[in-house]
């Protein structure tokens, strides 16, 4: 059985070492590392080529937000899920800039959480209630670009098929439900979602789903 490989990151001791423990006595996670604050996180994330890192936000010598902007370029492997206390819309909004592709808060579920880890080692963008609806209340009181915008201009250039994928994507849909659902394989649907993010210019799924409710995709 392949595991998945977790780096976790918090500055808290007590915290890390409690979702480190937990998390290594699911049969299919593997915790390869842990770290105290973000610069400490890009060192072992570059050592460990973790699949999913759990990052929280608030830490001292480089904060994950920094941290996650950096992981995406230097680790483009690694999936990032933000794990914090904090769900103010200014912290939602630069996490997901930055390229976190979900958000979690730490009074999340340990089984939800275990799901979320699954869920986002496949690309799928996670987002917990309460995020959810701030993001897209925020999403939905934004006044619009002067016409013709930038991200309208972007979508000109997808293809029919990408446009149809890049709907999928917003509404949450992972690469297998596409593939099924368009009943194509599912590296054709990878391939078709690699072209969209040129085009588009963002750096995950989460970015493009976010960009596809913008323009009024879904």
């Amino acid at each position: 059985m392949t595991k998945i490989r977790i780096l976790v990151v918090d500055d808290q001791p007590l915290f890390r070492d409690g979702l480190s423990t937990l998390l290594g006595t699911i049969d299919d996670f593997d915790v390869v590392a842990t770290a105290e604050d973000g610069a400490h996180a890009l060192r072992l994330a570059a050592q460990h080529q973790p699949d999913v890192v759990l990052m929280d936000l608030r830490m001292p010598i480089m904060d994950g937000v920094a941290a996650t902007r950096r992981l995406r370029t230097e680790v483009p492997r690694a999936q990032i899920v933000v794990l914090t206390t904090f769900d103010d819309d200014e912290s939602i909004l630069e996490a997901v800039r930055a390229g976190a592709l979900g958000y979690l808060l730490k009074d999340t579920a340990s089984a939800e959480l275990a799901n979320a880890v699954r869920r986002a080692a496949q690309g799928e963008s996670i987002l917990t209630p309460r995020v959810a609806t701030r993001l897209m209340r925020h999403i939905a009181h934004q006044t619009s670009y002067p016409p013709p915008s930038p991200d309208a201009r972007r979508l000109a250039d997808l293809t029919a098929r990408e446009r149809e994928i890049l709907t999928l994507l917003g509404r949450g849909a992972s690469n297998k439900d596409i593939a099924r659902g368009l009943n194509v394989t599912e590296g054709t649907v990878k391939n078709h979602v690699s072209s969209i993010f040129a085009k588009l210019d963002v750096n995950d799924r989460l970015g493009a789903a976010l960009l596809a409710r913008e323009l009024g995709l879904v």
